[in-house]
């Protein structure tokens, strides 16, 4: 029997990108399948979850991100420009973002055209590998989406007609991640059970070896 289970995911998560390796394996090796749910990330949902945090927040994230890409043996660095775009002289995350919005809506629309998890794959590693400045310029993207599978002109063109029902389905995941027990990216659910964090990859795919994972 094919298990299910939906992934909630953010472009602009490290810890996202940490876990794609483990996941596409994990299809490629078994019958399961992802629901992919892209979600766009807390800087964008909610700017003032930042403001609260304690300082070592901040300086122990930036030190275990790059703990852990060197632990799983990735290539890392902070994406040049971040996904996510903040006004540092007032240090906010304005409302217009150039680059979140539709790499999410693209998310979405690949998960449709049954591509979600490759096309997070291959996007993740052009933003997050360390080898691509400037990513959102030139081919970069376009050339992960055809590595996904899909018709980049075809697809980009498709995204752009489609926002604004796009970001309705994206706001439909926001919406079920919580229902689904956390606002944290990478999330996946499965059985009615959320799994926080790439580090809880391990526990999340006993659960599936608990309800009958096959090889493929």
């Amino acid at each position: 029997m094919t298990l299910t289970y939906d992934l909630y995911w953010s472009f602009r998560s490290p810890y996202s990108y940490m876990i794609m390796h483990r996941l596409t394996a994990l299809e490629r090796e078994y019958d399961v399948v992802c629901n992919v749910r892209p979600v766009y990330p807390l800087a964008v949902r909610t700017p003032e979850f930042f403001d609260t945090r304690d300082p070592l927040w901040f300086s122990y994230f930036f030190a275990d991100i790059h703990r852990e890409a060197q632990f799983l043996g990735l290539p890392f660095r902070w994406p040049r420009p971040d996904p996510v775009y903040m006004d540092m002289a007032t240090r906010t995350y304005p409302k217009e973002q150039p680059h979140i919005y539709r790499l999410t809506q693209m998310g979405a629309l690949a998960a449709e055209q049954g591509k979600g998890l490759a096309f997070l794959d291959e996007v993740s590693k052009t933003i997050w590998g360390g080898t691509v400045d400037d990513w959102h310029l030139g081919d970069h993207i376009a050339q992960a989406t055809a590595r996904a599978g899909l018709d980049p002109a075809a697809f980009a063109a498709k995204v752009d007609a489609e926002s604004e029902r796009l970001d309705a389905v994206i706001e439909a995941s926001q919406v079920a991640q919580r229902a689904a027990g956390h606002y944290g990216v990478p999330m996946i659910a499965f059985n009615g059970e959320p799994f926080f964090g790439q580090d809880r990859f391990d526990q999340f795919k006993w659960r599936l070896e608990q309800q009958g994972l096959t090889a493929r």
